[in-house]
């Protein structure tokens, strides 16, 4: 997710969730081959085998519409250690469905196809490469011709956002539109959108068929919330005082510039706020500080104040 899951949270979170991998921010692909730099600045985890410090491995996604390009640059970034490539057909942003890229492409399941076989073709046998999708651009009329061009291609396996283009981020997720595409793909079919709770993963995976889920949003609110799945836990399993730390790691990260940082934890206490009280305080309290220091000194207070 873009401006959400950069290195630093991947980091946080997979130090404490459970799993299986990770995605980067989608590295968009235009009409060259990127330099190194840009790679390791997406996903500087190709400098410790591809994987996070706590050891999940990181698939590096791309967005674009060139089949020639991508493939140049899925081969490169193989090469540098990425254990997996993943396509992304779901983004539903302006800017980038403007310039034909994301989910403006799903109008032309054709394309996607060629996209996905380009890069398949490129990379060797056994770095597996994915795509995500969304059930369409601004209708499903293209839904299953979609699951099908992308297994076709020779994906390994798809993760399907349940809502179209036009619908955004609003709720609901239309979970039981993924059944179709489960029947009638061979490859597998991961379940993505509004899981926010255990109780919205045990109702997706009955309502969609899937068995595994990705999660994006429901995981940066809620830190354990892989571990809460894992374990059918409705109650979180992580303390204030251990989410204090994991602020505190965020913090340590490294970042361009203080206020980059800034605006970067500042957004992701927003979102925990609406999940932990003790967070909305702390949004309270810290929202106008403009210093990085200012505020480590009040979660260390804090972290005095829960012990």
């Amino acid at each position: 997710m873009e401006g959400l899951t950069d290195p630093i949270m991947r980091d946080v979170l997979t130090s404490v969730g459970s799993f299986d991998w990770c995605v980067t921010e989608f590295i968009r692909v235009t009409d060259s081959i990127l330099p190194d730099h840009i790679y390791h600045s997406y996903c500087p985890e190709l400098l410790n085998g591809g994987k996070t410090a706590a050891g999940t491995p990181v698939h590096v996604q791309f967005l674009g519409n060139n089949p020639d390009m991508l493939a140049a640059n899925a081969v490169k970034v193989a090469a540098m250690g990425a254990p997996a490539i993943d396509l992304n057909f779901g983004c539903p942003a302006k800017t980038v469905n403007r310039h034909r890229g994301g989910s403006v492409l799903l109008d032309e399941p054709e394309v996607v196809h060629e996209l996905v076989k380009a890069v398949r073709d490129a990379v060797p046998a056994h770095i597996p490469v994915s795509a995500k999708m969304r059930l369409g651009y601004m209708d499903r009329n293209f839904m299953l011709d979609n699951a099908h061009a992308i297994e076709d291609a020779g994906a390994s396996w798809v993760t399907v956002h349940a809502r179209t283009k036009a619908d955004g981020y609003t709720p609901p997720a239309f979970w039981d539109q993924l059944a179709p595409i489960r029947e009638a793909l061979k490859i597998n079919v991961i379940a993505n959108g509004e899981i926010w709770t255990n109780a919205d993963a045990k109702q997706c995976q009955l309502e969609s068929g899937c068995e595994d889920l990705m999660i994006g949003r429901g995981a940066v609110t809620t830190p354990d919330l892989t571990q809460c799945i894992r374990q059918n836990s409705d109650a979180p399993l992580l303390s204030w005082p251990d989410l204090l730390d994991l602020q505190i790691r965020f913090i340590h990260g490294p970042a361009k510039t203080e206020i980059g940082m800034l605006g970067r934890y500042k957004q992701w206490l927003g979102m925990m706020s609406k999940h932990y009280p003790e967070a909305k305080a702390l949004w309270d309290e810290i929202k106008r500080i403009k210093k990085l220091d200012e505020i480590i000194a009040t979660l260390q207070a804090s972290q005095h104040t829960a012990l």
